[in-house]
């Protein structure tokens, strides 16, 4: 099968900004849960809450995704993470919003690392206040990667140290419950994420694994608690290691001299990077 034939794939969904879900990440971030007025400006990453993948049951696959095929190419690996991503915040998105998002496949490479086949997929995502027209409100890339089921003798990857001082720093415990919210709010059923037996006997991992998009969200968070009226232009991340539920970690952030952006990331409980990020402000 030729996964390049996907290259060009559209989908086109809509949503409306509402203020329940914004209240219920607000809780599970540990904030106030009051349900925000219309026209509150959504904070950077939540729009996570919406567009959700409405799949029917009996479309839902071994893993707790989607099967494989329709708007994502049907990549024949098992494995399934979200690699990073690069978003440009160009308007707010607020209560109460109208929105479209036009999603499009922008590239499907297929590698051979150390651990075997790699497929990357790369998809865009253009978001509008109200219908589709020439300016969107927020652009995203989001990189997938797919790798092949764990083997025993898979090399490991050498750690990369995280930056020995921060200016800030906030301390996670990545709990069941917590992830299990998250999964909950962004309607995420793969099953590495909550189902234990599944993720330890099956895709070989020692844990539940912590959302990626989570740490991100962690990460601008802890932006927002010690910047409350920072206005973020332009965020990426880089998913660098896995985190896992069985000890906490930490957020960490550095601001940069001039005040323009900030250097995010997160580490594990042994001091190693997971997560290499950097916000733009406006």
């Amino acid at each position: 099968m030729n996964l390049t034939e996907w290259i060009g794939r559209t989908e086109t969904i809509g949503d409306v900004v509402t203020a329940t879900p914004y209240a219920a990440l607000s809780a599970t971030l540990d904030h106030a849960t009051d349900r925000p007025d219309a026209g509150t400006p959504l904070p950077a990453l939540w729009h996570w809450l919406y567009f959700l993948p409405l799949h029917r049951q009996s479309e839902i696959g071994p893993d707790g995704h989607a099967r494989r095929g329709g708007f994502m190419p049907p990549v024949p690996l098992p494995r399934r993470m979200w690699a990073g991503s690069q978003l440009e915040f160009r308007e707010p998105l607020r209560v109460g919003d109208a929105l479209t998002r036009v999603s499009t496949i922008e590239g499907v490479t297929e590698k051979s690392g150390r651990s075997g086949a790699l497929v990357f997929v790369k998809v865009r995502h253009e978001i509008f206040r109200g219908e589709a027209r020439a300016a969107p409100a927020l652009v995203e890339f989001h990189d997938i990667v797919y790798r092949e089921a764990a083997r025993p003798d898979d090399p490991v990857p050498a750690p990369q140290a995280a930056p020995q001082s921060s200016t800030w720093r906030r301390a996670i415990a990545p709990d069941d419950v917590l992830l299990f919210r998250y999964s909950a709010l962004t309607f995420n059923g793969h099953r590495i994420h909550y189902d234990r037996r599944y993720v330890t006997e099956v895709e070989g991992y020692p844990g539940l694994v912590v959302h990626g998009p989570l740490i991100a969200t962690l990460l601008l968070d802890l932006l927002r608690r010690e910047r409350p009226d920072a206005r973020v232009t332009g965020f990426s991340f880089r998913a660098v290691r896995p985190t896992f539920d069985l000890h906490p970690f930490s957020v960490c952030g550095e601001p940069s001299p001039d005040g323009r952006s900030v250097h995010l990331w997160a580490q594990d409980h042994e001091g190693w990077l997971t997560m290499d990020a950097t916000a733009t402000l406006g």
